[in-house]
C-alpha cells in the first residue's frame, strides 16, 4: 500500500502531509497513472510534463473559464486569468507593460530597503517565525504600494485572501460544506472595498496601478467598473500569496540543506539561478485548473468535454523525461525552462515582479543571516494546495558585542 494512493488506487493529493514533500508522490503518480482521478471529488489530474505543457498551450481545448466550478467567491471570471484568447489577449496587452521587467526593476531599491528593515526588527533576537516576520510582509507591502493600497489594511486584505484560497486554515472548525459560503463572503468584502477605492480615485486621481486602470482604454474604450473589479480580484489574490509561499519553501529547503545554503552564501552570484531551481523543485503553486471544451485523449485516457482537470505544475517540473537529473537540485542548471509560472497565453502576469522580489529577498537575508536552522523540536507546517509555510520557526547565532 502506497502512502500516496488510497485503497481504491486513487492518488491522495494536496493535503498538508503531501505538500510537505510532494516530489516522491509526483514520481509515483507519473509512473502509475499519469492521468488519474483523485480521492477528492473524483477530480482528474494530469502529471507528465509533456501533457501539462501541451494543455497549457491549448486554451481552445483546456479552458481557463473555471470560475463557476471553483466557486472562489467571484461573481464573474477573474481577468485575465479566467478568460481565454482572443478576449484574454486584449487584457494582457493592456496589463503586461505595467509588469514589465524594466518597470519591476525600478522597485528593487524600495524592496531591498524594506527587506533590511524587516531583518533589523528581529535579527538581534536570534530567531523568527519566517512566514509571519518576513515572507508575508515583504512581498505584500511591495504589492500594496504598487497598487496604491494602504499598508495599514494589510491584515484586512490577508484575511480576505486566505478566506478565498485556504478557508480550511482560517476556519478550522468550519464544515467543508461551508467553504463556499466563506469564499462568497470574502468575495463580497473584496468587491465592496474596491468599489469604494475606485470612487475615491475618481475624486482624487492617482498614478498607482489602480488609478491607471481607471483611465486605461482598450480599443479606444475605457474599462467598465466590473472589468476593473475582476482584475483587482485576481491581482490581490496573486500578489499577496505566491511570493510569500515561494519564500517559505525556499528557506525551508535551505535550512534543511546547509551545504546548498553555503554555496549561495559563498557565491551570491548563484542566487538568481537558485531562485529558478527552487521554483522548479518546490513549485509552490502546485497545480492549475482547467475545464475541457471538447473530448480529448491523454496518455490513453479518454476525457470528456465539460470535465474539470488539474494540471500538476509541480509534477511537470520534476519529470525526468524533460529535466536531466530531475531529482537533483542544481543551482547552475542550464536552460532551466520550468513551468512554475505557467506556460502559454496564461503565463503569470507578475513573473518579473516575483523573480525580482525573490532574488532581492534571498540576497538580503543571506547577507545578514548566512547560517540559520530550524528551531530545535519544531516542525514546519505547510498549507494544502498552494504550498505556503504557515509555520517556519528559524534561529541563528547572534554575534556578541565586543
Amino acid at each position: 500500500m502506497s502512502e500516496y494512493f488510497d485503497e481504491e488506487g486513487k492518488p491522495i493529493l494536496f493535503g498538508p502531509d503531501f505538500s510537505s514533500c510532494p516530489q516522491p508522490g509526483y514520481q509515483e503518480l507519473r509512473t502509475r497513472c499519469p492521468v488519474a482521478r483523485t480521492s477528492v471529488f473524483d477530480q482528474v489530474v494530469i502529471a507528465r510534463h509533456e501533457d501539462v505543457v501541451r494543455a497549457l498551450r491549448q486554451p481552445e481545448i483546456f479552458s481557463s473559464r473555471v470560475d463557476l466550478q471553483l466557486a472562489l467567491g467571484t461573481e464573474r471570471p477573474m481577468i485575465p486569468q479566467q478568460i481565454d484568447p482572443p478576449e484574454q489577449t486584449r487584457y494582457r496587452r493592456l496589463l503586461d507593460p505595467h509588469f514589465s521587467r524594466r518597470r519591476m526593476q525600478r522597485l528593487e531599491p524600495q524592496i531591498r530597503e524594506q527587506a533590511g528593515r524587516l531583518i533589523d526588527g528581529f535579527f538581534s533576537e536570534g530567531r523568527c517565525e519566517f512566514d509571519r516576520d518576513f515572507a508575508v510582509p515583504l512581498p505584500c507591502n511591495a504589492f500594496l504600494n504598487l497598487f496604491g493600497l494602504p499598508d495599514d489594511r494589510m491584515d484586512f486584505f490577508l484575511e480576505i485572501k486566505d478566506d478565498i484560497i485556504r478557508p480550511q486554515v482560517r476556519h478550522e472548525d468550519a464544515d467543508p460544506s461551508h467553504m463556499k459560503e466563506i469564499r462568497a463572503g470574502a468575495g463580497k468584502r473584496m468587491y465592496a472595498y474596491f468599489e469604494e477605492a475606485m470612487d475615491e480615485r475618481m475624486d482624487v486621481p492617482s498614478d498607482d496601478l489602480l488609478g491607471s486602470l481607471l483611465t486605461a482604454e482598450i480599443d479606444g474604450e475605457k474599462l467598465e467598473r466590473s472589468e476593473i473589479l475582476d482584475i483587482c480580484f485576481l491581482m490581490l489574490l496573486a500578489g499577496l500569496d505566491t511570493v510569500t509561499a515561494t519564500l517559505g519553501c525556499n528557506l525551508a529547503y535551505l535550512a534543511a540543506n546547509p551545504e546548498q545554503r553555503q554555496r549561495i552564501v559563498e557565491s551570491p552570484q548563484l542566487i538568481p539561478g537558485a531562485v529558478e531551481e527552487l521554483l522548479r523543485w518546490e513549485t509552490p503553486v502546485t497545480a492549475v485548473p482547467r475545464v475541457l471544451l471538447q473530448d480529448v485523449e491523454i496518455a490513453g485516457e479518454q476525457l470528456e468535454a465539460g470535465q474539470m482537470v488539474t494540471l500538476l505544475l509541480g509534477s511537470a517540473n520534476t519529470d525526468p523525461e524533460h529535466f536531466e537529473d530531475a531529482d537533483r537540485v542544481d543551482f547552475e542548471r542550464a536552460r532551466n525552462v520550468h513551468a512554475a509560472f505557467g506556460v502559454g497565453p496564461h503565463r503569470c502576469l507578475g513573473s518579473h515582479l516575483a523573480r525580482m522580489e525573490l532574488v532581492v529577498a534571498m540576497e538580503e537575508w543571506h547577507a545578514r543571516i548566512p547560517d540559520y536552522r530550524l528551531q530545535p523540536g519544531e516542525t514546519p507546517r505547510y498549507s494544502a494546495g498552494i504550498r505556503e509555510l504557515l509555520y517556519l520557526p528559524l534561529e541563528w547565532d547572534v554575534p556578541r558585542a565586543s
